[in-house]
């Protein structure tokens, strides 16, 4: 029978906080900061661009330059045909219009034939540049996603930035969702802002020279004005972008705070997946459902914000689109009445001028997309940041140490350990554990057992000290709740270690020996583990993991709070028999661990400061649950009971 609602329903330790947050965003914690939406555009624009260049640039000269710079080459090649096929289409205009105006029925059936032709080939580049985008795209982004993942895995980076509140929320989100975002919107921008330029430059020469002068009269004195149309272009596409920067710059913030409310409700609803059993034993339905409610309020409320900024967007973008439509037309038409312009003429000057005032309109056009793409570069640059903040502090070498030592003992010197709010938890402790040894530490819940198991891990930063071990020792660490991985139960067995440096009858063996014999059969089976097993069954997988690896040093904190008395016993037996060479060093409440451990340790509180660790004798009546842990006959009383 599994103790899942009795001894293993205490938090490991109050130090760490609420543990939800090692998987994602603990509600309460401090977001990154949001883009000010009234902040002068060229300033936002100064910032944003170093940021973007700081994450983009690295993979250009990375070991896939080659293919990228290939692949962007002739995406760029593929935009200038695209450009020059456009140029030849707005000649077409102009023959295909006069065509039409003389009647000329030959010359309009062999312009039918020519822009058919014409038409195939814009298609062909239009769908190799898509392909060729396409394929950047996801080699970019693969190349980012490995870099993020293995800056966030190293040196424990994902556990410190939990426990030091950073700025970044939901980094999972950063790198699944943000790094895709940032390729696409990237490759999308450039090429958008690289067929604007080709196309301006183009065809302002060619508006130039069909615009002709225009006469204008200013009092007595008439001015005339050359390539009138590329002036009229240039202030049309000033006044739109500058309304439009007014209307839109709200949407920078908006959008950045988009992505962190839906990654906030999507971590809400995987969580509760995970701990269904949890949230059904309790009938915690409602209360469930009213954290959803508040977190998807967030997500429409935010959604509001962006609706409404986005119609008043449209409303002046849709009215813009059609005057841009229009206007050529009635600026022209006085050169057409007075005979200076043919239909075909006035067409091809008009769909000159649309090209023209489509390229200078580029930012208008893309302004939704430029804002998502600031709000993108503001969160990776915020997550680079964070991690950043890690690699600095573990270089620098602060915390406790962790130095060379023999390979016969594991040596804690001087070790104080903090909370993260830099509170003392515990101070000055000395241990010194030999191999073979079999340590048990007790004390009450909070006063800091874990976190020194986590100190002698290595991944807890907050403390000063020296842990000193060899570095080809190897350790196993076996926490109150085992993590198992998605995917293959020989991959959940075997963790961390390759599946296949283990074989499959070692693999069974250790199943059957942990009394899971029914998963003995089961090693290529799929599934999501730890959903599918009990707390008890997930920790006997543990303790089948250590029998399996055989490490030199077996830290077990809480690690058969889980299963039945009997059971408890038979695993520590197990350790005892088949890893005899194992030191062993347990942290538990229960009495029914004293007899498998020769020395007994406790964290003795204090009401004055930081609580301290004291080794206390083994003493006959160990078993009887009236030994040592609940009266020290030192000087000090121990401030701890069995529960």
């Amino acid at each position: 029978m599994d103790r899942n609602l009795g001894r293993g329903e205490e938090p490991q330790d109050s130090a760490l906080g609420d543990r939800q947050g090692l998987a994602g965003h603990r509600p309460g914690a401090p977001h990154a900061t949001p883009p000010n939406p009234s902040e002068d555009p060229a300033r936002s624009l100064r910032r944003t661009l170093p940021q973007a260049w700081a994450i983009i640039s690295p993979y250009w000269s990375s070991e896939d330059r080659w293919a990228a710079r290939g692949l962007l080459l002739a995406v760029v090649l593929l935009t200038l045909g695209m450009v020059y096929l456009t140029v030849l289409l707005n000649q077409w205009n102009n023959t295909f219009y006069s065509a039409l105006q003389d009647k000329n029925l030959a010359a309009f059936r062999g312009q039918l034939f020519r822009v058919t032709w014409l038409i195939a080939i814009f298609i062909f580049l239009a769908v190799y540049q898509v392909y060729l985008i396409q394929m950047l795209e996801i080699r970019w982004r693969r190349w980012l996603t490995d870099r993020y993942l293995s800056t966030w895995l190293a040196d424990g980076a994902y556990y410190r930035m939990q426990l030091q509140g950073s700025e970044t929320d939901n980094p999972d989100q950063r790198i699944a969702e943000d790094v895709h975002l940032l390729a696409a919107h990237t490759l999308g921008l450039f090429t958008g802002g690289l067929r604007a330029v080709v196309t301006l430059v183009t065809f302002v020469a060619i508006l130039w020279g069909l615009s002709g002068t225009l006469i204008v009269p200013v009092g007595g004195f008439s001015i005339p004005m050359p390539g009138y149309m590329v002036w009229v272009a240039v202030l049309y596409a000033i006044a739109g972008t500058w309304v439009t920067d007014r209307l839109g710059r709200p949407l920078v913030g908006l959008n950045f705070d988009r992505q962190r409310y839906e990654a906030d409700f999507r971590f809400s609803l995987v969580r509760f997946r995970e701990n269904t059993e949890g949230v059904a034993l309790y009938r915690g339905e409602a209360d469930e459902f009213r954290g959803f409610r508040e977190r998807f309020e967030d997500v429409v409320r935010n959604w509001w914000g962006i609706m409404r900024r986005q119609k008043r967007m449209t409303y002046f973008t849709s009215g813009y689109g059609l005057g841009a439509w229009i206007v050529p037309s009635i600026v022209a038409a006085p050169r057409y009445f007075r005979g200076e312009l043919g239909l075909g003429g006035l067409m091809q000057t008009s769909q000159a001028f649309q090209q023209v005032q489509d390229a200078l309109s580029f930012f208008v056009q893309s302004y939704k997309e430029i804002a998502a793409w600031c709000a993108v570069v503001e969160r990776l640059a915020g997550f680079e940041r964070a991690l950043e903040r890690v690699r600095l502090q573990t270089a620098s070498g602060g915390g406790v140490q962790r130095v060379e030592g023999g390979a016969s003992h594991l040596t804690v010197e001087g070790v104080d350990l903090y909370r993260p709010d830099g509170q003392p938890l515990m101070a000055n402790i000395n241990l010194s554990l030999l191999r073979g040894d079999t340590v048990l530490l007790g004390g009450a819940s909070g006063s800091g057992k874990s976190t020194l198991v986590r100190a002698i891990a290595g991944i807890w930063p907050f403390g000063r000290g020296e842990i000193r071990a060899t570095r080809d020792a190897r350790i196993l660490f076996l926490p109150q709740r085992p993590y198992l991985p998605i995917g293959l139960l020989r991959d959940v067995v075997s963790y961390p270690m390759p599946a296949g440096g283990v074989d499959d009858g070692t693999l069974r063996e250790a199943l059957e020996v942990v009394e899971l014999t029914e998963l003995a059969g089961r090693l290529d089976e799929a599934a999501h583990w730890a959903l599918q097993l009990s707390p008890g069954e997930q920790q006997r997988i543990a303790f089948a993991r250590a029998l399996v690896q055989k490490p030199d040093w077996l830290f077990l904190d809480e690690a058969t709070s889980a299963v039945d008395e009997a059971t408890e016993a038979r695993l520590y037996r197990l350790v005892r028999e088949r890893l005899a060479e194992t030191t062993v060093f347990s942290i538990g409440h229960q009495a029914t661990l004293r007899p498998f451990h020769a020395r007994w340790l406790m964290v003795q509180l204090s009401e004055k400061g930081p609580a301290s660790i004291v080794e206390i004798p083994a003493t006959p009546d160990a078993g009887t649950g009236h030994g040592p842990f609940l009266h020290d006959k030192g000087a000090a009383k121990p401030q701890y009971r069995e529960p």
